[in-house]
């Protein structure tokens, strides 16, 4: 039986320093500034400088990974020894998964002895870091590649995404909100409080007025629907908005005990759509 390697793309939102100590190979959604000449990969803009842009009035749009992309990042992996387990950005909001399905189907007629297995997360950000984190505790344990993979299909639907963003202007982009609703709830202060539903798409679940209501909002949350309070992994992911990531952790560890185990940036990509000031909490519960 072949070792395997957990593969992923920086749709989770983990630092790429953090994912090569973990030995997780990835590959980069890319993001350019209508001002640029040129796309960039999520992992080379500096997150405090790109939300800084985008505060001055700035417009980035993104770009999904391709079939090539995937098909060599793959391909040296499988050179190298190692089938694939590949952990996708969510089929709901990318193209990027589907790229990943292609290139594997077509690298199976070229390595057929070898084990090519892709799942879709149905995560963003943070939340398919922490599936991913959860996948290579399995490994670690010795599950084999098709027991993770199972593994990874039978609890991705309880990996628990809520969101909230400080601007409405980058929903109505998105067009996820209508201009109406943007500009009413800009002027009386109204936040959504949002998640990630079982397809995999960002929803908007109910409205609350003020930042500090909107953070409490996440943190009743989780203090409802975790399936374990004191000693479940949480992530939380924010765009350039650490004080407001460090005040949701405190109110987690004040009401539950339990210490946040990752804090870290929305990347370009996804805070392309999302804006500045987003704020997002990950944990496993009892149901999305």
């Amino acid at each position: 039986m072949n070792e395997y390697k957990i593969v992923t793309d920086s749709g989770c939102d983990i630092l790429p320093d953090v994912l090569k100590e973990w030995g997780v190979p990835f590959e980069n959604l890319n993001v350019k500034f209508e001002s640029d000449t040129a796309e960039s990969t999520n992992d080379a803009l500096d997150p405090k400088v790109f939300y800084d842009r985008m505060r001055a009035g700035e417009i980035a749009k993104t770009s999904a990974i391709n079939v090539e992309q995937f098909s060599m990042l793959f391909k040296k992996e499988l050179d190298a020894g190692y089938d694939i387990l590949y952990l996708g950005f969510s089929s709901g909001i990318s193209n990027t998964f589907n790229a990943a399905r292609i290139a594997a189907e077509q690298i199976r007629e070229e390595y057929p002895e070898r084990k090519i297995i892709v799942v879709d997360s149905l995560c963003a950000s943070a939340g398919q870091g922490l599936l991913l984190y959860l996948g290579l505790q399995k490994q670690k344990e010795g599950f084999s590649i098709e027991e993770n993979a199972e593994y990874l299909e039978n609890n991705k639907l309880n990996l628990v995404h809520w969101f909230t963003v400080d601007d409405l202007v980058y929903l109505k982009r998105g067009g996820r909100i209508s201009p109406t609703l943007a500009f009413v709830g800009g002027a009386l202060g109204i936040k959504p409080v949002m998640h990630v539903d079982n397809d995999g798409h960002l929803v908007n679940v109910s409205k609350v007025r003020g930042r500090k209501a909107a953070i409490k909002a996440l943190a009743d949350k989780y203090n409802d629907t975790a399936l374990d309070h004191k000693n479940g992994t949480v992530f939380i992911s924010h765009g350039d908005c650490i004080d407001d990531a460090n005040l949701l952790a405190d109110m987690i560890k004040a009401k539950a005990g339990h210490a946040v185990d990752i804090i870290t940036y929305v990347g370009p990509v996804i805070g392309a759509h999302s804006g500045p000031g987003t704020l997002a909490l990950f944990f496993v519960g009892k149901e999305r």
